[in-house]
């Protein structure tokens, strides 16, 4: 079988994620390689791209666009700026990774969901963690009944950056604040691994006016079908932690590092049981090339892709309710979705796929990362 040529790739500025993570990791994958970056500042641009050995640089993202031997682009703008640039690189006939959250809302991840069906591009989130194996094991461990019934998640993800200045997650217009900064790892965490949508959320959130008024740090409780409760914490102004755990009848399964996983460090997970406790082991991998591979395999081979922008759209109907729960301190009920609906069976095949004062309806919408440059 021949080889599939790499999916070429423009990199839409230089913010900290990119340098740091993602085009270490598109240069490291099998199926991509990284052929230009475009900043608003060239200079800046240049000695970017030169640093990591890419071709081309370009002072506008415009330029970068109109490259015809640009077939994918990556995003990694503050959060305000995702809907915007992802629409415009779909009409540009580029495929699009855009940095979570994908949009501010879910009426914005729906409109870029259809502009990617309208142009025949893919478009994915940028959840890297969910493409790494060790989710599958976990998944596994589930599925095998090893832990009973499933009765509650808990994950955690906070770090402490109070102390900077000039933080674009401080600026409430851009998308700033904890919950879409990382409180969307722990949702779609509880989303993947419980297999459903939640009722109902309330949060409760320290809303800083030294920091533009963004939720710093943020709790919640998702209510799942059948009693489920997943709550979480996350935020910006508390030690550094990103944990998940599982409880069940019968066993309780801990993830130490839910979120980060690299090509060092620890990757595996504990399992308690009746039986005892047990280390599993899981093969350490970059879970950034693991996402570009997969997204490589969908547009060079078809293969359905294992979280579609229905996935997102979903995921956004509950990080608004959870921002508007902690702004109005209510709890807030979700509006089915619809069994029939292409939302709804797009989130279900998704997800298989990965081996106080009372309660107000949500609405549709809610307005509410990266280096703009």
């Amino acid at each position: 079988m021949t080889t599939p040529a790499k999916l070429r790739w423009g990199v839409l500025g230089a913010a900290g994620i990119a340098r740091r993570s993602v085009i270490p990791g598109l240069q490291r994958s099998q199926h991509n390689e990284v052929k230009a970056l475009a900043s608003r500042d060239g200079e800046k641009a240049r000695q970017t791209a030169d640093e990591f050995g890419i071709e081309a640089a370009y002072g506008s993202y415009e330029e970068l666009l109109s490259d015809p031997a640009i077939e994918a682009v990556y995003i990694p703008l503050p959060n305000h700026l995702h809907r915007e640039w992802t629409i415009r690189a779909l009409e540009a006939g580029k495929h699009v990774l855009c940095e979570k959250p994908l949009a501010l809302t879910a009426a914005e991840a729906e409109e870029m969901a259809l502009a990617a069906q309208k142009a025949g591009r893919q478009l994915a989130e940028a959840f890297m963690y969910r493409h790494h194996p060790r989710y599958a094991m976990i998944r596994e461990v589930v599925a095998s009944g090893e832990l009973g019934e499933l009765r509650s998640l808990h994950a955690t993800f906070t770090f402490n950056s109070a102390g900077s200045s000039g933080n674009v997650r401080f600026v409430k217009e851009w998308g700033g604040g904890g919950l879409y900064d990382v409180g969307c790892y722990p949702i779609t965490a509880a989303r993947l691994l419980l297999g459903a949508e939640p009722e109902a959320v309330t949060a409760r959130a320290l809303f800083s006016p030294e920091h533009g008024g963004v939720d710093m740090m943020a709790s919640g409780l998702l209510e799942f079908p059948g009693g489920i409760a997943a709550t979480f914490d996350c935020g910006m102004w508390g030690a550094y932690r990103n944990t998940l755990e599982l409880l069940g009848t019968e066993g309780f399964l801990e993830v130490p590092s839910a979120f980060v996983a690299g090509t060092e460090g620890e990757t595996g997970f504990y399992v308690t049981t009746g039986s005892g406790r047990r280390y599993v082991e899981v093969p350490q991998v970059d879970h950034f090339s693991l996402e570009a591979d997969d997204f490589a395999r969908t547009v060079r081979l078809g293969e359905p892709q294992r979280f579609p922008p229905q996935d997102a759209v979903a995921n956004m109907r509950v990080l608004e309710a959870c921002l508007r729960s902690a702004e109005q301190r209510v709890r807030v009920e979700l509006q089915p979705v619809s069994a029939g609906s292409a939302e709804a069976a797009a989130a279900v095949e998704a997800m298989d796929s990965a081996d106080g004062a009372g309660s107000v309806p949500a609405s549709d919408s809610f307005q509410s990362k990266g280096d703009p440059s």
